[in-house]
């Protein structure tokens, strides 16, 4: 990589971590992995509901969503798991959101 683009890449990354949204997220995430079993079960769901939304719509789909609910209440009512969720979304949603403006100002195509 080009010394100038590694340099400027620390630099952007270190300016992420001194985000509030990365800091909460960091927050959240080492509270959630101090309960072994809901950092696991949270997972769990992370993945299931991510396979819905990638996949296929089927006529069933939103049958499958209220069942992956149903299933995994216990995760979603529990706050840990609940403000974990709700900061990896928020996180998730700052690196999109970055990724698109650099996107948008290259001539990329």
């Amino acid at each position: 990589m080009n010394q100038a683009i590694e340099k400027a890449a620390l630099q952007f990354t270190a300016d992420i971590k001194d985000t509030d949204t990365y800091k909460e997220y960091r927050k959240s995430l080492d509270n959630i992995k101090q309960n072994a079993e809901l950092y696991e079960k949270t997972n769990e769901y992370r993945l299931k509901s991510y396979e819905l939304q990638i996949g296929e719509p089927t006529a069933d789909l939103l049958e499958r969503i209220d069942q992956l609910e149903e299933d995994y209440q216990a995760v979603i009512d529990d706050q840990v798991a609940c403000d974990f969720l709700h900061a990896e979304l928020s996180f998730c949603r700052m690196m999109q959101e970055i990724s698109n403006y650099i996107t948008a100002r290259l001539d990329f195509e």
